[in-house]
């Protein structure tokens, strides 16, 4: 391909590219939007919406301080992502895209295998965020406390050390059990459905298909002891936003090192015909030194959100077990020359 068609092929590309910024990135601007209301008079959140951000959780320490790209930084990105779409390749997840833009290097997830090929991922929404954390200001998580890295190596060393000791020993996400919540990979599987009622809103994930049911009766959380997979939420309206408090989290359903004391609050806030903005912070004093914040702009899906049938753990864990054991007692016969 000459310079010139490799041009009209990166505009074209693009055209895709900027209209889904325009949505994400200029909603701020929507002044004279009108949140529509249920029959109930709530604020209408329903329909599917997508996280399909390239923006980073934590912004890159080169940009330090400023949460925007500039109009020249705003260009090459589009420029890239043009060219990485257009390349194939392996897919980009999570952090990924910016880091591939930056570098230009594509850095697999699991690099014994590689990642799934870019076909597999859904088109993404480029922003000119530099940073989904927006307080601290700084973009970056708050510092975490020294009882809670020395958790994370002692867990990281227990996965490499006995990877396989039980089923236990496998991830949440491989048994097919949940991914965590919130979710944070975005352009893979990264879709959601809000249903409302007047007393309930239901959150679908299509990841794993969990559902959250929250309800909206001023209720109490449930006892202490009891601790579930995404927690006990309990939410209620106020202005156009939906606000949700989530506490009672298992400890084994631990979200970047916070475990099932961490308190995660949500904001949804419906701010133009096709963006929803989520809003959410983490308080967990035993983990971080201080509670941050993350915005994602969701955006609407006119698709339905399909089933995510997930079987990989459920139907090969007997094989992973036992392809474990072969594996001991190969090394143990090995040892015993």
């Amino acid at each position: 391909m000459n310079s010139q068609n490799s041009s009209q092929g990166i505009h074209q590309s693009l055209i895709g590219f900027s209209l889904l910024l325009l949505i994400t990135s200029s909603w701020a601007q929507d002044q004279d939007y009108t949140v529509p209301r249920t029959i109930n008079g709530q604020p209408d959140l329903q329909g599917v919406w997508a996280n399909n951000s390239t923006t980073p959780l934590q912004r890159p320490e080169f940009f330090q301080d400023r949460a925007t790209l500039t109009e020249d930084e705003y260009q090459r990105l589009l420029a890239r992502a043009a060219q990485i779409e257009s390349e194939g390749g392996d897919a980009l997840f999570g952090d990924g895209f910016l880091n591939a833009v930056i570098t230009g290097e594509v850095e697999s997830y699991d690099p014994s295998t590689g990642n799934y090929d870019s076909s597999w991922m859904a088109n993404r929404n480029i922003e000119r965020r530099t940073s989904l954390i927006v307080d601290p200001p700084n973009g970056r998580l708050p510092a975490m406390r020294p009882a809670a890295r020395e958790f994370m190596a002692e867990q990281a060393q227990k996965r490499r050390e006995s990877p396989s000791d039980s089923y236990t020993s496998r991830p949440l996400q491989e048994r097919c059990i949940t991914y965590g919540m919130p979710y944070m990979l975005a352009g893979y599987n990264s879709y959601y459905q809000v249903v409302q009622s007047a007393t309930h809103v239901a959150i679908v994930q299509e990841m794993i298909h969990d559902v959250r049911l929250i309800p909206l009766d001023n209720s109490p959380h449930i006892d202490a002891n009891v601790r579930l997979w995404h927690g006990d939420s309990r939410g209620y309206f106020e202005g156009d936003s939906l606000y949700i408090e989530t506490r009672n989290f298992s400890d084994a359903s631990e979200f970047m090192g916070a475990r099932g004391n961490r308190v995660f609050k949500e904001k949804l806030t419906r701010v133009s015909e096709d963006v929803l903005q989520y809003e959410f912070t983490m308080h967990d004093d035993e983990t971080w030194e201080a509670p941050w914040t993350a915005v994602i702009n969701y955006t609407h899906s006119d698709d339905p959100i399909y089933e995510y049938a997930c079987h990989e753990g459920n139907y090969a864990l007997e094989g992973i077990l036992s392809g474990a054991r072969a594996q001991e007692e190969r090394m143990a016969a090995e040892q015993a020359q």
